[in-house]
C-alpha cells in the first residue's frame, strides 16, 4: 500500500486535469456538430492520460539524474530527489508505462477511424509516437529541449493544438475552424502552468544550468510574459464567443474569469518562489474550468 502511495504521488495526479482540458474542448464541439462518439472521447482521455503520467516520470527521472532537483528547489520533492524511488525503478516504471501508451493509442485509433481511413490511422500513429517522444524529452538525455528554453512551445502544442484540434479530428475525421481559438487559447494557459513553475524554480535551474524561459528573460521579464499568456488566452475566448455566438450559453466561460482574475492580481504582486508555486494549482484548475465551461455552453 505504502509502495503504491509512493507512485501515486510520483504521478502526479494534481496535473491530470490540466492535461485533459484540450480533449474536453474536443469532445463537446464534437458533440455541438454531431460526431461524439463516447468510447473514442473515454479513450482519448485515457491515453492523454497515460502520456501525462509518462511525462511526470520522465521529468522526474531527468531532472533526478541531472541533479536538477536538489535542496535549493522549492515546491512538492520529487521521488527521486527524495530517495523513495531508485532511477533504476523510475526507469522501469517509465518503460511500463510508454507500453502502456502504445495499447490505448492503438485501441483509440483502431476505434475512431476501424478499418478504413488508413491515411489517418497512420498519421495518428506517427502523432502518438511524437507524443511520447516529447513526454520523455523534456528533460531525459543529453538533447532534452526543456533544458534549451523550448518547453514552452511544446506544451503549447501538445496542449493545445495537438490536444483540441487532434480530439476534434478523431470525431469528425475533418478539420474545422471552429476549434483553432479554443486551442490556442488552452495553449496559451497550459505555457502559463509551465511558466509558474520556471519562475518558481528559477533560481535552481540557473544553478543547475537548465535553460528555460524564464531563466532566459528574468524574473521580472517573466512576470510580464505570464501576464502576457493568460490575458491574451481570456481575449481569445471572449472574442470566439462573439464570433461564434448561438445563445447565452456561451458565455458561460466567463465564470473561470474569476478565478483568473484573482491570479492575473496574485502574479502581479508575487515576488518570492513560494508565491508563484502557491498559483500554480489555482492557474491549473482554472484552464480546466474554463475548458469545461467553455464546451458545455455550446451544448446546452
Amino acid at each position: 500500500m505504502n509502495n503504491l502511495k509512493l507512485w501515486l504521488s510520483a504521478f502526479r495526479l494534481r496535473t491530470l486535469p490540466l492535461s485533459i482540458s484540450g480533449i474536453i474542448i474536443g469532445g463537446c464541439f464534437a458533440a455541438y456538430n454531431g460526431f461524439f462518439d463516447p468510447l473514442v472521447f473515454v479513450l482519448a482521455l485515457l491515453v492523454t492520460v497515460a502520456l501525462q503520467v509518462l511525462s511526470n516520470l520522465a521529468n522526474d527521472y531527468g531532472d533526478g539524474v541531472k541533479g536538477t532537483d536538489n535542496e535549493n528547489r522549492v515546491g512538492p520533492m520529487r521521488a527521486i530527489q527524495s530517495g523513495k524511488i531508485t532511477p533504476e525503478q523510475m526507469f522501469e516504471g517509465l518503460k511500463i508505462n510508454v507500453l502502456i501508451v502504445i495499447f490505448l493509442t492503438v485501441l483509440l485509433i483502431y476505434f475512431a477511424f476501424g478499418h478504413g481511413y488508413f491515411l489517418y490511422s497512420l498519421f495518428f500513429f506517427v502523432l502518438g509516437g511524437l507524443s511520447v517522444y516529447a513526454a520523455l524529452k523534456y528533460t531525459m538525455g543529453d538533447s532534452a529541449y526543456g533544458y534549451r528554453g523550448l518547453g514552452d512551445l511544446f506544451v503549447f502544442v501538445f496542449f493545445g493544438l495537438v490536444s483540441v484540434v487532434g480530439s476534434y479530428f478523431l470525431f469528425a475525421k475533418q478539420l474545422d475552424h471552429i476549434v483553432t481559438l479554443p486551442a490556442i487559447a488552452v495553449g496559451l494557459l497550459s505555457v502559463g502552468v509551465l511558466n509558474l513553475n520556471n519562475i518558481r524554480d528559477i533560481e535552481s535551474d540557473t544553478l543547475s544550468n537548465k535553460i528555460t524561459m524564464a531563466v532566459k528573460l528574468g524574473k521580472a521579464k517573466t512576470k510580464t510574459y505570464h501576464l502576457f499568456l493568460v490575458i491574451a488566452s481570456m481575449v481569445l475566448g471572449l472574442v470566439f464567443a462573439i464570433l461564434y455566438y448561438t445563445s447565452p450559453w456561451n458565455f458561460l466561460f466567463l465564470l473561470s474569469y474569476i478565478p483568473l482574475s484573482i491570479h492575473i492580481i496574485k502574479i502581479s504582486k508575487a515576488e518570492h518562489s513560494s508565491d508563484f508555486d502557491s498559483q500554480l494549482k489555482v492557474l491549473a484548475l482554472s484552464t480546466f474550468l474554463f475548458s469545461l465551461l467553455l464546451g458545455i455552453g455550446y451544448i446546452l
